[in-house]
């Protein structure tokens, strides 16, 4: 058994500087104790954490299948408890160096699987129960949505590296600060655009809270939580996923005026580059 970190260590050491505000609000509080609790065993790791998570998940839909407003609030209490042991492992792997290039893989895959399986329960448990067809298209948009959300945010990831390469290849970097797929980025058109907001994105800041209110994370919370809980599924569906992707066609607004201003300044560097190779080779021939 290991030495135990206090509780203030562990928030330093595993709290990200800037996260979804659900995960700040609502899972960091207990997700930090938890890791404290078990941290110094060392059968407690980070893939078997993944593990419990996504098996924790399938019960949620298994809870959600069954239908019925008490397996609804099952099935949301199970889903949330699944996202609280998915958020411990990156912070024990962080915490003790226990991280690896196969968990992250683990991580990523068993979080699209425990949405699509919990989807399936949801919506294919209130299809089962109705036969009303809507919710066979809800639970379509759903799987779609988080397919399409962290697609996305993986294809923008490898889009911005190349440009950070090529500009680093011709000996300068990008303008902006590096943007994360998350939404970081977005803060420098708040302050650019939305001056009158400064007080809230400072308050957002300076409680890790991303300028990138609906994610990935909220957009699964607010389908497989709050929806169940208020026993409003079909609305709460509907407005999370028009929420999300309004943010997600923000990011890609904002990916594209990047692209156009990386082509600029690219071609600027590469024009002066050239322009100094002939003068350097004039020079020489004098």
């Amino acid at each position: 058994m290991a030495q135990r970190h206090s509780l203030a260590e562990i928030r330093e050491r595993t709290y990200k500087s800037r996260d979804a505000w659900w995960t700040v609000w609502l899972v960091d509080p207990l997700a930090a104790r938890l890791v404290w609790l078990v941290s110094p065993w060392r059968a407690v790791t980070p893939n078997r954490l993944t593990f419990a998570a996504f098996l924790i998940g399938l019960g949620s839909a298994a809870c959600f299948w069954h239908q019925g407003y008490s397996w609804l609030l099952a099935g949301a209490a199970l889903f949330h408890l699944s996202f609280v042991l998915d958020c411990m492992d990156g912070k024990i792997a962080r915490l003790n160096g226990t991280g690896s290039v196969f968990g992250a893989w683990l991580d990523y895959v068993f979080d699209r699987l425990r949405v699509l399986a919990c989807a399936i329960g949801l919506f294919g448990g209130e299809y089962h129960r109705t036969h009303d067809l809507d919710w066979l298209w809800l639970g379509l948009l759903v799987i779609f949505l988080d397919m399409f959300r962290y697609l996305n945010a993986l294809q923008m990831g490898k889009v911005k590296g190349d440009m950070r390469k090529r500009l680093a290849a011709a000996g300068a970097e990008l303008e902006e600060p590096a943007e994360s797929a998350d939404g970081d980025d977005l803060q420098g058109d708040f302050r650019q655009k939305f001056g009158r907001f400064a007080a809230v994105r400072r308050f957002l800041v300076e409680n890790r809270i991303r300028v990138h209110l609906i994610s990935g994370i909220e957009f699964m919370m607010f389908v497989f939580i709050v929806g169940p809980v208020l026993d409003q599924i079909k609305v709460t569906t509907i407005v999370i996923s028009l929420g999300m992707l309004a943010f997600e066609l923000l990011l890609i607004y904002k990916l594209w005026t990047n692209t156009k201003s990386f082509a600029r300044r690219l071609a600027k560097l590469e024009a002066a580059g050239a322009a100094a190779a002939v003068d350097s080779l004039e020079h020489t021939s004098a």
